[in-house]
């Protein structure tokens, strides 16, 4: 924001150039402009943030891997194909030099395809090779991916952000990195220039009594060197690259607490509801595990909190069996349902406690506590003048 007043009286006016303090005019550059929009964003972004952003393309990449690869390949490639292409320079040369002084340019038709035919010989496999290299570099980085999110029109962006755009292209550590860079980028490919030619200088200043084509094959080299170097160099430039490329694609999806909530709420349910829900489980779950207490021989009991009802049939289990078992109100109902039906209580704090957390609803109970419950059925089997059986 840029607020203009006009106040020849207010002493900050002093501090203004002296044009100002004549014409009592000033202006303030609101420094929000210059704030980061992502003030707050502390957290680490989610599993979740990361896969939304790769399917929108936003991914963690270094242009300069990339670059680099098709530099490295295509060098390789024009050395690989360096006859090929020498040989179809010279043909291309022959043909229009040779027939110069019988073809009309405007009535022949045969120029243009024989000239493309020319073209595409040459540059072709080149260009296929530059075309898979940057693919697989791509790949290398960020994996398969398509997506056509990041050239969908956006109208949003028309109006850019002012002040965040100043920020990250001049007062952001992207920008600094980026400047750095590309003075290095200079440096290394004058530095390898430089070496390579100053290596050769001699040869060179005796090169205008050599022949053409060895003059010509001489400079390749050297070119070829020079490029080869350059490419290696920036292909080793890149690896830093894009690890700040990566930093930089965390620090931009970080979250603030608010979010993380919020996504925690829309993905993971509102923990109130959840919390519900969970009830609702337990009562669902409790009415139907009530119904199997009437069926129980004995109920061990805390006798507080906690309820286990068990069974023994001899002849239908290994072992005596959890019919039901509940906690606080639910263990209160397990005991009103055995009073009602005469089932026997009997109170064994650390065997309820024990029994609750260590086996499910339905399951037979572990062996070390075999020995326990046995005595505690035999009990219940006495006085009820049932015959006790071994458990």
């Amino acid at each position: 924001m840029i607020q203009i007043g006009v106040d020849t009286q207010r002493s900050w006016l002093t501090a203004s150039p002296s044009w100002l303090d004549n014409h009592g005019t000033s202006f303030d550059m609101h420094l929000q402009w210059f704030a980061a929009d992502d003030e707050g964003r502390t957290e680490e972004p989610t599993e979740h943030k990361i896969k939304k952003a790769r399917e929108e393309g936003k991914v963690a990449k270094s242009q300069e891997v990339t670059g680099a690869l098709v530099l490295l390949f295509a060098v390789v490639a024009i050395a690989l194909m360096a006859s090929y292409l020498l040989h179809d320079t010279i043909d291309l040369i022959k043909y229009f030099f040779g027939n110069a002084t019988e073809i009309d340019i405007a009535t022949n038709s045969t120029v243009t395809p024989v000239f493309l035919n020319f073209f595409l010989r040459m540059v072709l496999p080149i260009t296929i090779i530059c075309f898979i290299t940057a693919v697989v570099g791509n790949v290398l980085q960020v994996g398969f991916l398509f997506t056509v999110k990041p050239i969908t029109p956006d109208f949003n962006r028309i109006v850019p952000k002012f002040g965040k755009f100043l920020q990250k292209a001049f007062l952001s550590a992207e920008a600094g990195f980026n400047l750095l860079k590309s003075f290095l980028k200079v440096f290394i490919v004058v530095i390898i220039a430089f070496l390579n030619i100053s290596a050769e200088i001699k040869e060179i200043a005796v090169l205008m009594k050599a022949p053409v084509g060895y003059s010509l094959g001489f400079f390749s080299g050297i070119a070829f060197r020079i490029f080869l170097q350059v490419a290696i160099a920036m292909l080793a430039l890149s690896i830093p690259d894009y690890f700040f490329q990566r930093r930089q694609h965390l620090e931009s999806l970080k979250m603030s607490k608010q979010e993380i909530k919020e996504e925690r709420k829309t993905y993971e349910g509102d923990p109130l509801i959840k919390s519900r829900m969970r009830q609702r489980m337990r009562e669902l779950l409790s009415r139907n595990v009530l119904k199997e207490v009437p069926k129980a021989d004995v109920v061990i009991t805390n006798p507080t909190h906690f309820s286990v009802a068990l069974a023994w049939d001899r002849t239908k289990m290994i072992s005596p069996s959890v019919l039901a078992k509940g906690v606080d109100q639910v263990a209160f109902k397990i005991r009103e349902i055995a009073n009602e039906h005469n089932i026997p209580l009997m109170e064994n704090k650390p065997l309820a406690r024990a029994l609750y957390h260590e086996v499910e609803i339905g399951d037979s109970i572990p062996e070390k506590y075999w020995e326990v419950v046995a005595l505690i059925l035999a009990e219940v089997y006495k006085m009820s003048g049932k015959r006790a059986e071994a458990v």
